[in-house]
């Protein structure tokens, strides 16, 4: 029989979920990112889905957003298979979300698409990301999904 622990779990699963996800992102920015920064990149990450998984007030919402990460990591890491598996995943999550989180479903795509090669896919994610934006009413979220995007334009040379 496990033993119970002497500390609060939903509270630690609260923390973590959110403290992963942001340690994770702060390697993303990283610009010189070393070979255990990507491992642990990776690591964070994963942690932090797991620990979504664990609260009661875990949503598709939340995944989405976990698994967007996920897929851009993937990508920065120059996994495309990877990538594209997370993306479908993210957009799974997306599909009845608002806008803005679908919109970033695509721009997931779009990204792994562009590394694995296959323009078309990538462009069609992208025109799928750029229709949404109109339609993201806030609009930090909305200069913020439009600001990924032309960073994603520029890169696939769209």
């Amino acid at each position: 029989m496990a033993k119970v622990p002497e500390f609060d779990v939903a509270a630690a699963h609260k923390y973590f979920s959110a403290h992963c996800f942001n340690k994770a992102w702060d390697l993303i920015e990283k610009p010189d990112r070393t070979p255990e920064d990507e491992r642990l990149m990776v690591a964070l990450n994963q942690a932090c889905i797991y620990h979504w998984l664990q609260r009661d007030d875990c949503n598709h919402q939340r995944l989405s957003v976990g698994y967007w990460q996920a897929s851009r990591i993937q990508a920065l890491l120059g996994n495309a298979a990877e990538a594209l598996r997370l993306g479908e995943v993210c957009l799974f999550y997306s599909g009845e979300l608002k806008p803005f989180y679908l919109g970033y479903a695509h721009e997931a795509l779009a990204r792994a698409y562009g590394l694995a090669a296959s323009p078309g896919d990538s462009a069609r994610h992208l025109t799928l990301a750029l229709e949404l934006v109109a339609k993201v009413g806030d609009n930090s979220e909305r200069k913020l999904l439009e600001a990924d995007l032309e960073q994603l334009k520029k890169g696939l040379a769209l």
